[in-house]
């Protein structure tokens, strides 16, 4: 059987999900969307990630048709309707149908769709060996263009870093900002560990705030690591001890060679397998529940009392 959509106030059958042509989000890439996992019946940082949504279509005055609560409750009916305890999910709000010119005015109302279903971004085996990367000449968007906290539709930047590592005959690239800094890669963000201190770009480097980005320097502080958010070249990422990749489909992966330089061992480090095993035990816990009746007598589940 298909997938049950979420589509402008309806669950339909995914044959029966269709935008129309004249939709701005398809014409220009004039929206705003999310990537959310559920893990274990829960959906992980769901809060975090609907507070950005909400922040990427204030910045581009895209009025979302529904409340916080409202969505979340469409993302958990989703993936009920779904069967769904362990899942992606991918959030998509358009300016909606307008006419083939730019003004968004001429919109009369967002569209909203919510899909369920599942998402592998790398083989397993890469997660215990690590990835090959290389650094592009596509550079990540000025921030005064389209600011790339902005979690738009239009995703032509890193299709096109995308391509070029393609090209390379590698999985994934590295991105710098207009500055020449280390910025992020084309869906994750990164890391660098370095003499036991753990680095990745700021927010203002133009990158994307990860919710896994930042989940792992919660992480990294309850292990007593030193963690900076600071400026760092391609020099620094060669001669890094371990340097590893995050995101929500992603989640922690490591990095062993960059532009034909071997990072560190060459190998991933029991630092990096330490902050996975607590990434991943972290996804079991808080979060709304997908099914609450399933999880009443669980430990430390507030329903078990």
């Amino acid at each position: 059987m298909g997938l049950t959509i979420y589509l402008n106030g309806k669950f339909v059958p995914e044959e029966e999900a269709v935008i129309s042509v004249f939709d701005h989000g398809l014409l220009y890439g004039d929206g705003v969307f999310e990537g959310i996992r559920a893990y274990h019946n829960r959906v992980f940082r769901l809060g975090e990630h609907l507070q950005r949504l909400y922040q990427s279509a204030k910045s581009i005055m895209l009025t979302i048709p529904l409340s916080p609560e409202k969505m979340q409750e469409v993302i958990l009916e989703t993936l009920r309707r779904n069967n769904l305890r362990d899942a992606y999910i991918r959030l998509v709000i358009t300016r909606g149908i307008g006419d083939l010119g730019l003004d968004p005015s001429k919109c009369s109302e967002p569209a909203v769709f919510c899909i369920t279903s599942s998402i592998q971004l790398y083989p397993e085996e890469l997660y215990a060996k690590g990835l090959e990367v290389i650094t592009v000449p596509t550079p990540r968007n000025y921030n005064e263009a389209v600011n790339p906290r902005i979690k738009s539709l239009n995703y032509l930047n890193n299709i096109l870093a995308k391509i070029e590592a393609n090209l390379a005959g590698t999985m994934e690239a590295i991105m710098l900002n207009p500055q020449g800094y280390v910025a992020e890669a084309t869906g994750d963000n990164i890391f660098m560990i370095k003499g036991g201190v753990l680095l990745t770009p700021p927010s203002y480097a133009n990158i994307l705030e990860g919710i896994t980005r930042n989940a792992v320097i919660e992480l990294a502080g309850r292990r007593g690591l030193e963690v900076k958010e600071e400026l760092f070249t391609r020099h620094d990422l060669y001669n890094a001890d371990q340097v590893f990749l995050t995101g929500t489909a992603a989640e922690l992966i490591p990095v062993i060679k960059i532009d034909g330089r071997v990072i560190g061992s060459g190998k991933p480090e029991p630092l990096f397998h330490e902050l996975l095993s607590d990434f991943r035990e972290l996804t079991r816990t808080g979060g709304p529940l997908i099914f609450p009746e399933e999880a009443r007598g669980e430990e430390g589940d507030p329903d078990a009392q």
